[in-house]
């Protein structure tokens, strides 16, 4: 069961956090590799995203305690929801340099996917299928490459977080701030070691095309 809920969107340090909660104790920590990763889940999120299908939510976060990246993000009224008590974490960066390293990682990813799609059908098509609605043509509207209008989006989506939730019910987290405040949020000792940072550019380009042949063989 979820007992801790991301509504960050993709590349605000979504990774680093995941790390940190597992690190914490608060793991394991679902997230957008997980379903690029497995065909079944894959299958699941298709469902949920493109079909319309209402899913079980506890099936579907079976044997996680938190989830942070990729639907999450988008689905965090619908999981506040299903998991009344869970805390919620907002995590943010400075939006030009998030429009930056999304540009550049994820949304490259999609163009080349999109201008040579990869055979119907197949695990690479299902997940381009789930992006396109769900974040470039869905939260976007097709219009990311339009610099002000993804930082449009990205601040309206933070600040809608904020208001349905309740400021007093949502840490909105910048990774760079550290154990900190994270460890007040979760009311847990601050670890000696250093705050795990991970996924910078270019891991992430790695963590792609590995993942883009997961994807092929999934």
């Amino acid at each position: 069961m979820l007992t801790l809920i991301n509504a960050g969107l993709g590349r605000t340090g979504t990774t680093s956090l995941k790390a940190a909660l597992d690190r914490l104790g608060h793991g394991p920590s679902f997230h957008m590799f997980d379903i690029v990763g497995d065909g079944e889940r894959l299958r699941q999120w298709e469902k949920v995203v493109c079909d319309g299908e209402r899913p079980d939510w506890a099936a579907l976060f079976a044997g996680y305690r938190a989830a942070v990246d990729g639907p999450c993000a988008l689905y965090y009224r619908q999981l506040s929801q299903a998991f009344p008590d869970a805390k919620v974490i907002l995590t943010v960066r400075d939006a030009d340099s998030w429009y930056r390293s999304t540009h550049d990682t994820l949304y490259q990813f999609a163009l080349r996917s999109m201008a040579a799609p990869p055979e119907p059908g197949s695990a690479q098509a299902r997940l381009l299928r789930i992006t396109r609605a769900m974040v470039w043509d869905g939260l976007f509207g097709g219009r990311f490459a339009d610099k002000d209008h993804a930082i449009d989006v990205y601040h309206r989506h933070n600040e809608e977080v904020v208001r349905a939730l309740g400021a007093d019910n949502v840490l909105v987290y910048d990774v760079q701030q550290g154990w900190e405040p994270l460890c007040a949020f979760l009311g847990v000792d601050v670890p000696r070691e250093a705050f795990p940072r991970t996924n910078d550019t270019a891991s992430m380009r790695q963590r792609i095309v590995k993942a883009a042949g997961a994807a092929a063989t999934g």
